[in-house]
């Protein structure tokens, strides 16, 4: 073992963090280039892109939680999640060079549209990049103590790779979108393996027995999972049907469906957050509270993904006089300030501030400046620098959103089991991000006034708030709206 991971050291830290890194950075990448890619190269049309990113979220539902279930029971080449992630890690980089290949991949098939190819490329990127995120977070839960040490993995964790997305979109802005991809291959395959061959993973994860792997009979069955998603079934209801209608090519008139989703949606919310504790159902696993942290979180990712797939529309609707190239310009300064904001913050902010008034505490006051960031933007950003600078406020809860959440979740489950609840905890991001393209889309489609996209971000932001303080903080005190808990 490194001597600075036996002191769990800074420069440990911040090694541990590169293997997800290397993710982010690929997904960084995945959003510079793609759509530049499909729509400049091989003329795919705004609903044909439509369905290639769609291949994202539905690689997330299958790959995170089956590979984060497998990882927990494995030890391959010296690790549990070491094997993942050097082979997650040469698939996606294999993946990223694939991109501009999508026209000679068609052509040598004989082809005629790039549609088919364009998606398979982009669901093989997905699949690759899902078969090592949830290793490379699990390892830092893995090598990490509760408490302290944890939580400053994580943030770091955001720092380093939040500090690469920033150099990411600065490459693509600076040099071109065919450098960015060129340098994102090699960056991805060292940041993968190196460190993954560094790091020494225990045999045995605490809670499990003294054996290198996770007996079979670890993690619940399909009924108790079914239950643990209880805050999720509206979201995976209406994936499932507005994906059915999208394939059958059927266009509802009204919103009657989206209605009826978001009603049982709200439901489930009330049900989750007023429910007690009446004993866990494994050891040193808060299942009650595990559904809490999924329905907290599912709402901030409506307003982040919203914001993401659709602001493009919004700079077009707010500032008619800018041409496509400035409309793009004034897109990506927007996205570098909000991910220099949340490249700084976790680490040498939030950290700190999470030790003293606790991180549940710290991550709803930062969705609370999230949501007072969309209404400014809404209401107050009449310019571009306007914009610019109420993303910064918006970047507050961006920087938590990816930080704080896998601390707090990984303290409410069994740790040799933190493979698959990491999986299931993707559930929360993926299905809200699926609602988005499918249920938000049509919504925005039928309004006018593109601000909507904001005032849809500061509602769900907002809820997301509120919804964390019904969360118990992982010492057992309650959260200021927790309800208390039965023993």
């Amino acid at each position: 073992m490194l001597a600075m991971q036996r002191r769990l050291s800074r420069p440990f830290l911040m090694l541990l963090s590169l293997p997800s890194t290397a993710m982010g950075f690929a997904l960084s990448v995945q959003i510079s280039v793609l759509s530049w890619i499909l729509s400049t190269r091989y003329g795919l049309h705004i609903h044909e892109i439509g369905l290639v990113w769609a291949a994202g979220p539905l690689a997330g539902i299958i790959g995170q939680v089956l590979i984060g279930l497998v990882s927990d029971r494995v030890w391959l080449w010296g690790g549990r999640r070491r094997p993942f992630i050097v082979v997650g890690g040469a698939l996606t980089a294999m993946m990223i060079l694939a991109l501009p290949g999508i026209g000679f991949i068609s052509r040598g098939l004989g082809l005629q549209t790039y549609l088919g190819v364009a998606i398979t490329v982009a669901l093989a990127l997905d699949l690759s990049i899902n078969v090592s995120f949830n290793p490379t977070r699990s390892i830092i839960t893995d090598v990490t103590p509760e408490g302290v040490a944890r939580t400053r993995g994580y943030t770091w964790m955001q720092t380093v790779s939040g500090t690469f997305g920033v150099l990411a979109y600065g490459i693509g802005a600076l040099f071109g979108n065919d450098v960015l991809i060129y340098l994102a291959a090699v960056l991805v395959l060292l940041f993968s393996v190196v460190p993954a061959l560094l790091i020494e993973e225990p045999q045995a994860l605490a809670g499990a027995h003294a054996s290198t792997v996770v007996p079979a009979r670890a993690g619940p069955g399909a009924v108790k999972l079914l239950v643990v998603l209880l805050p999720l079934w509206g979201y995976l209801a209406y994936d499932l049907v507005g994906m059915a209608l999208k394939i059958a090519g059927i266009e509802l008139k009204s919103l009657s469906l989206e209605f009826a989703f978001a009603t049982a949606t709200a439901v489930l919310l009330v049900v989750t957050l007023a429910a007690r504790d009446r004993g866990a159902g494994f050891v040193k696993e808060d299942l009650v509270e595990f559904r809490k942290v999924l329905a907290a979180h599912s709402f901030s990712w409506i307003g982040a993904q919203t914001m993401f797939v659709y602001m493009i529309s919004f700079v077009q609707y707010r500032f008619p006089e800018l041409g496509a190239v400035d409309a793009g310009k004034v897109l990506s300064m927007s996205f570098v300030v909000l991910s220099a904001v949340a490249a700084v913050l976790p680490a040498f902010v939030l950290g700190p501030l999470s030790l003293r008034f606790g991180q549940v505490v710290v991550h709803a006051s930062c969705l609370a400046v999230m949501s007072l960031g969309f209404a400014a933007i809404y209401f107050a950003g009449s310019s571009p620098a306007l914009v610019y600078g109420f993303m910064g406020v918006v970047g507050v809860g961006w920087a938590a959103i990816v930080s704080l959440p896998f601390a707090i979740m990984s303290q409410r489950v069994e740790q040799a089991r933190i493979g698959l609840y990491m999986g299931v905890f993707n559930l929360s991001v993926v299905l809200p991000q699926l609602l988005v393209s499918l249920g938000i889309g049509t919504l925005l489609g039928q309004v006018a006034d593109k601000g909507m996209i904001f005032v849809i971000g500061s509602g769900a932001s907002a809820l997301s708030a509120v919804a964390w303080l019904f969360v118990r903080r992982a010492d057992g005190v309650a959260s200021p709206a927790a309800l208390p808990t039965r023993h």
